[in-house]
């Protein structure tokens, strides 16, 4: 019998005990991963799904986590798009030619996920095969972060080609949006009908633009994507960091939960959202490089901040850092769960 308090706590029901999983869980903190890494390079990893199925169960096995996440990149759409690029471990993806004009854009190839990246969904598949308990989170890139590393060819720490294409050309990137918003409807279709039983959308970078900027170009596309992917039945989560001044837009996006980065108290977070929107996070990663107690205490704090726990899952704020101890990791699910048990109305 597959656990179903993720899916529950996404939908504002009523559930056990707070739901938990971790942003990259399956990574460089744990020593199978690293093992692995040692022996194939990353997208490697990613494109043989009995290796994806692999690291994305050994945080499964290892911890009391209430979901597997697929073991992904967000850039492994970019090649249906006719986009060659590597990933720098260091850096993370590059693109060798960036897109900058409107006959870059049009220039894309039309994205069919099951001909492109079925690879992932194949991995999700093998996953729900061998774990006959926990359902497993698919995901994608959100459609700014993805046309940021497409237009600067990388990270980025001001985001000057994108922005530079944002406002002297701003039809050619609502364009490109558009394209992407329609490649990763696709993607994560595939992975829902793979059996992923919710999808995460990771627009890390949206907090780099203004209220404006949002409310123009980004809100419908990402309201499309939501609604297409909402209609298949599965719960969806919207992430973002650094976006505290984007709330109440964030809330008006469709999505079933918003995940939300250490920055903003979720308390606070839930006044200026309402509550018909679930939340997800958001202790800071960093908390993890502490000793118990202190992550103890700083995992009940954030407990605090919703009441009752209802419409609540636990996260971190961004991903668990390389150098986090897997005990510490441990120690803070089995607290979430023993808290989220003495919570009043469960």
């Amino acid at each position: 019998m597959r656990r179903d308090r993720l899916v529950r706590a996404l939908r504002g029901e009523e559930t056990d005990t707070t739901p938990i999983w971790l942003m990259r869980q399956a990574g460089r903190h744990l020593p199978g991963y690293r093992a692995l890494r040692a022996a194939h390079p990353i997208l490697e990893i990613a494109r043989t799904p009995e290796l994806a199925a692999e690291v994305t169960l050994e945080p499964v096995r290892r911890y009391d986590v209430d979901a597997g996440v697929v073991f992904a990149d967000i850039s492994l759409p970019f090649l249906g798009l006719g986009v060659p690029f590597s990933i720098d471990p260091g850096r993370g993806p590059v693109v060798a030619h960036p897109i900058r004009s409107r006959a870059d854009v049009e220039a894309l190839t039309e994205f069919d996920a099951r001909a492109s990246v079925p690879f992932v969904g194949k991995a999700i598949e093998r996953f729900l095969e061998l774990e006959g308990e926990r359902p497993i989170i698919g995901f994608a890139g959100g459609p700014f972060t993805l046309a940021a590393y497409l237009i600067e060819g990388g990270p980025s720490r001001e985001y000057a080609e994108t922005k530079r294409l944002l406002y002297s050309d701003p039809a050619t990137f609502d364009r490109l949006i558009d394209r992407l918003a329609e490649m990763t409807v696709d993607y994560l279709r595939l992975q829902a009908e793979s059996g992923a039983a919710a999808l995460q959308v990771f627009d890390t970078w949206v907090g780099a633009v203004s209220c404006a900027v949002f409310e123009r170009h980004l809100l419908e596309p990402i309201r499309t994507i939501l609604r297409e992917v909402r209609s298949l039945g599965r719960p969806t989560i919207y992430f973002s960091t650094g976006s505290s001044h984007l709330l109440e837009s964030l809330a008006r996006t469709g999505a079933d939960a918003l995940g939300v980065d250490w920055r903003e108290p979720l308390g606070r977070v839930r006044a200026r959202v309402g509550p018909a929107i679930a939340l997800q996070g958001n202790l800071d990663p960093g908390v993890l490089l502490g000793d118990g107690a202190t992550v103890g205490r700083e995992a009940r704090r954030v407990l605090e901040e919703v009441p009752a726990g209802r419409a609540h899952v636990f996260n971190l704020g961004h991903g668990v850092l390389p150098a986090t101890d897997p005990e510490r990791v441990r120690e803070l699910v089995e607290l979430v769960h023993a808290v989220g048990r003495e919570q009043p109305g469960r």
